[in-house]
């Protein structure tokens, strides 16, 4: 059946995605306008969303998800997030844990080692659960979307170590609350958290000829050995002034100088003294040369003055603009559309809700050709399908897998840059081949979502007692397996998404084949 499916879907690829887009130059009526807010604010329609965002109108629809505090959160959801304790524990806290399970392997025996495994892995399972049980229950879908927007802006590596422990409290405290706030709130916040000081080294920045005290066997235990320029670099190319901003490789030495002594203490985070410190000790104190001003030296605020600088300099204006305007209207924004919303930026201090208000009001969001034109990235295609196939996740471990092997794993981007969200970083034969076995295994009820952890409460089934271990993943899979989703629900949830020829397509295939070819469609991984 997966061949039959796939032998349809690939053939099929490039003629319906084409028969897609002239359906959708057709029509710009209240569907068409309700679906395509639904796919670009958020992660696409769950049941009933396309006529319930129809019937309120898709401004008032903007409007609500501009406010997201004024959206009330389900009571199942609240109470599930609240469950998972790994993603609640303050940055602190959460270190505390990394290190006294470090310190047992370190002490103990192989059985102490894996325990340690286990304690990480339990952490970092509820670490993303919150993170997709959000995108996929939430109502307040643009702030996800923005969560997961701004998280790639600023990306940190989960498999840096200490940023193992670390990463929850990086989303849920430097992320989450600046989203839809002032960029420069966004960017300070960022910059003070210990997951962003370790992940670019400006923990270990210091000035010359400081000489760091002797301790043993601290968390992170790399010393502090001269000027490292990894943030200052970054926080200029990446975050705020873009590649091409004229800057030299001197400014970037020289913000670095004025980002020396920026820096955490694990210990005393682990007593719940605070996260960021500015060390005196380690801070170049001489006068600096920057962006062709003179910065006399100032301690910790050399630094801060840099961010206020940064946040309001014309070039992030216009590349914070032209980011938002690739992942929300098109991979290659109208130069026009840029040019409005960095004015916006500009006028408004950085007010980034502000900034997406006139993004969503312009025409290039709402022009015909833009619906559709967006490739999903595999973060974007694995949410939008369990929103689409309304199947309970209890279990996310099956959708954090299929990320895995799309080449997204969930806080996985080892480089600064983040995951892109072009066209030309995902659509490939051999992601087309994987998103549709995902979409084969979703549809057909086969992936275990309703399967409990092993921490949980329920036991698996037991295998018989001759099992090998591939009989006994099929038991347990069969046990807490879905039900089949209904494809003519899904067709009624994705409305005028499906285009056509797609239908021809489905209409004419065996009944059990139809859900997943919804899913596995040209058009379902567009938005």
């Amino acid at each position: 059946m997966l061949r039959l499916i796939r032998i349809v879907l690939l053939g099929a690829f490039t003629c319906a995605s084409l028969a897609a887009q002239a359906a959708d130059a057709v029509g710009t009526d209240t569907p068409e306008r309700a679906l395509h807010v639904l796919n670009r604010l958020g992660y696409g329609p769950r049941p009933g969303d396309i006529e319930r965002v129809a019937a309120i109108g898709v401004e008032r629809y903007i409007a609500q998800q501009l406010q997201p505090e004024s959206i009330a959160m389900p009571d199942l959801l609240s109470q599930r997030l609240v469950g998972l304790s790994a993603a609640n524990l303050s940055a602190g806290e959460a270190l505390a844990q990394f290190e006294q399970a470090r310190r047992a392997a370190m002490n103990g025996d192989e059985a102490a080692k894996g325990e340690r495994k286990e304690a990480y892995r339990r952490a970092a399972l509820q670490i993303a659960e919150s993170r997709l049980q959000r995108a996929i229950e939430s109502p307040r879908q643009l702030e996800e979307v923005m969560v997961d927007f701004w998280y790639n802006h600023f990306n940190v590596f989960a498999g840096k170590g200490l940023d193992r422990a670390l990463v929850a409290s990086y989303e849920r405290d430097a992320i989450r609350p600046f989203v839809l706030g002032h960029f420069r709130d966004l960017l300070g916040a960022t910059a003070h958290h210990p997951a962003m000081l370790f992940y670019l080294d400006n923990w270990l920045s210091v000035a010359p000829g400081f000489t760091p005290p002797a301790r043993g066997g601290k968390p992170g235990a790399k010393q502090a050995s001269g000027l490292n320029e990894n943030y200052a670099r970054e926080v200029m190319e990446l975050h705020t002034l873009g590649v091409d901003a004229g800057y030299t490789q001197q400014d970037v030495t020289e913000l670095a100088r004025m980002l020396t002594g920026w820096t955490f203490a694990p210990r005393q985070m682990m007593r719940g003294d605070g996260d960021f410190v500015f060390d005196p000790r380690r801070h170049d104190s001489g006068e600096k040369r920057w962006l062709g001003h003179r910065i006399a030296p100032a301690g910790r605020a050399e630094g801060e003055s840099a961010l206020d600088v940064l946040a309001a300099h014309p070039a992030t204006a216009r590349h914070i603009s032209f980011a938002l305007a690739q992942y929300f209207v098109a991979d290659q924004p109208a130069s026009a559309l840029v040019d409005r919303l960095a004015r916006r930026f500009e006028d408004t201090h950085g007010d980034i809700r502000a900034v997406l208000a006139t993004l969503f009001a312009s025409t290039e969001f709402w022009q015909a050709d833009a619906r559709g034109s967006k490739f999903k990235t595999p973060y974007q295609y694995v949410i939008s399908a369990a929103r689409a196939a309304d199947l309970p996740v209890v279990n996310v471990r099956p959708l954090l897998g299929t990320l895995a092997q799309l080449g997204m794993p969930l806080y996985g981007c080892p480089t600064p840059d983040g995951y892109k969200n072009t066209e030309a970083a995902w659509l490939n034969p051999d992601a087309l081949s994987r998103r549709i076995n995902f979409a084969t295994a979703l549809a057909s009820g086969k992936l275990p979502l309703a399967r409990p952890d092993e921490d949980g409460a329920a036991a698996p089934m037991a295998p018989p007692q001759n099992a090998t271990n591939t009989d006994t993943e099929r038991a347990g899979n069969a046990r807490w397996a879905s039900a089949p989703v209904d494809a003519g629900k899904l067709l009624q949830t994705l409305g005028p998404s499906i285009s056509p020829a797609t239908r021809v397509t489905v209409a004419g295939s065996q009944p059990a084949l139809r859900a997943a070819l919804l899913l596995g469609s040209p058009d379902f991984m567009r938005h």
